[in-house]
């Protein structure tokens, strides 16, 4: 497996997303707007649709349509604070319709194809430094606004109170969440990479105890799942992204029945 090139690299990306897919989650599911990286992922599907027909890179279409997209939900919330959800389903919906148009016009069926559920051997040198060049301030950004973006993500007022400049961080966090969300569609799959944003943090708060427990598992089980799926998709020649979240849904089912055993154990304890 190792000896080709283009699993070398796919490996490689996919670590790296594996680690940034779940930073942003855990943030993403605390502040309860995990949906609008579901309306991110399909809406980069636009921006695909977009750079095939132009003929430039489609993951560079795709950043650029999510970051317009990711900024505009922000905008919409903010105007609308009592109907936030509206926002992600106005932006979804307009992502995922043009997404339909364009389709049709985009060269080469099977290309558009393989940013819907993701492709393995899609992925070449610039797809991996792309992946390199955002990966660095992903992993900076959340060091060194930990705190930030923990008390942003328990409540928007507390971070305030805290002193945290919330608008700088909600913009910095809406850019990379944007470009992250972007980059995964060509490995994970477009309409995956939702999944992959919630199932290892859903997993990690039935095992975590802490915010800091839950960040660092849904990391380790991002991982795994991440590794784990290109690995089979490759021998078994599966989509990369179906691969990945079905062994990441069944982590979650393990973690429940963990997480269960562990109460009924600690209830037992206590009566004795």
């Amino acid at each position: 497996m190792l000896q080709y090139d283009f699993m070398r690299k796919a490996l490689i990306v996919g670590f790296m997303l594996s680690i940034m897919i779940p930073t942003i989650g855990v943030i993403m599911v605390n502040r309860r707007t995990s949906m609008i990286g579901d309306a991110l992922s399909h809406t980069s599907l636009a921006g695909v649709g977009l750079g095939l027909i132009l003929g430039i890179n489609p993951v560079i279409g795709a950043i650029v349509v999510c970051i317009f997209a990711g900024f505009s939900i922000e905008k919409i919330r903010k105007r609308f604070p009592q109907y936030g959800d509206m926002a992600t389903a106005i932006i979804m919906s307009t992502g995922l319709g043009f997404a339909a148009l364009l389709s049709d016009y985009a060269p080469g069926g099977n290309t558009f194809e393989s940013y819907l559920f993701g492709s393995i051997s899609a992925v070449n040198t610039v797809d991996l430094v792309q992946v390199l060049v955002i990966f660095i301030p992903v992993i900076f950004f959340g060091l060194i606004y930990y705190g930030g973006l923990l008390n942003l993500s328990i409540d928007p007022f507390l971070a305030k109170l805290s002193g945290v400049n919330t608008r700088l961080v909600n913009g910095i966090f809406t850019l990379l969440a944007s470009i992250t969300i972007a980059i995964s569609c060509k490995i994970v799959g477009a309409l995956m990479v939702a999944s992959l944003i919630v199932l290892p943090v859903t997993a990690a708060l039935m095992i975590g105890r802490s915010y800091k427990q839950t960040y660092i598992i849904s990391i380790i089980l991002g991982i795994i799942y991440m590794m784990t799926g290109i690995i089979i998709s490759y021998h078994k020649g599966l989509k990369p992204g179906g691969a990945i979240v079905i062994i990441a849904v069944i982590g979650m089912i393990l973690s429940a029945i963990y997480s269960k055993i562990k109460r009924g154990s600690i209830l037992i304890v206590k009566d004795r």
